[in-house]
């Protein structure tokens, strides 16, 4: 009897670890190995309407992002999160805010479906990148970081990257950082601490 009890223990875990092998994704945000506070800082980039400089926003609070359009679902939630809380600010605070979303996938996202992209969330939401070099100049200064992983089915290639949300203040410094999966509540309260500040 203990015996037949200890080989069905064994088989229930070698079912449980093979659903999990078959259904377990690993997630495709990944944590950059920082070695200092990053230090934020400008930098220029290209969208449909032509180059964006960061320094045009002085005065405005900017939410930085670093995603893709082809993201099944990290992107969107953070999108859709930075959406939301954009929604709840008034008009005269809503005026004072810019949203960039960098493509860390310059070679699938044209500068027209980045537009589409930002638009499609919010109107306060602008879709940028450049070459592959200049989106990575840019991340290492925010502490991002991003790579493509090669589909195992060899049907294309989704991108790894940081899923942070970033505020920059109206003197254009790297404030903070909000994590993915923090709640709505967290990103809007960063927004009005700075949006109160002179």
């Amino acid at each position: 009897m203990h015996r037949s009890l200890l080989i069905g223990v064994i088989l229930l875990l070698a079912v449980v670890v093979l659903v999990l092998g078959l259904f377990w994704e690993p997630d495709k945000t990944i944590s950059p190995e920082i070695a200092q506070k990053p230090q934020g800082g400008d930098f220029t980039l290209q969208s449909s309407t032509g180059p964006v400089h960061l320094k045009e926003f002085r005065g405005k609070v900017v939410v930085l992002f670093f995603g893709y359009t082809m993201c099944p679902d990290v992107c969107p939630t953070s999108m859709g999160q930075l959406s939301l809380v954009l929604n709840d600010l008034p008009e005269e605070e809503l005026a004072q805010v810019q949203g960039l979303f960098i493509s860390v996938d310059p070679e699938r996202d044209t500068l027209e479906r980045l537009q589409t992209y930002g638009q499609y969330f919010h109107s306060r939401i602008q879709g940028v990148t450049g070459t592959l070099e200049q989106v990575a100049a840019v991340a290492k200064m925010y502490g991002a970081a991003f790579r493509k992983s090669e589909q195992q089915n060899g049907e294309g290639y989704s991108m790894d990257h940081t899923a942070d949300l970033y505020l920059i203040d109206r003197d254009g410094s790297l404030h903070s950082s909000v994590r993915h999966g923090a709640p709505s509540s967290e990103l809007l309260q960063l927004l009005r601490q700075l949006l109160s500040r002179d």
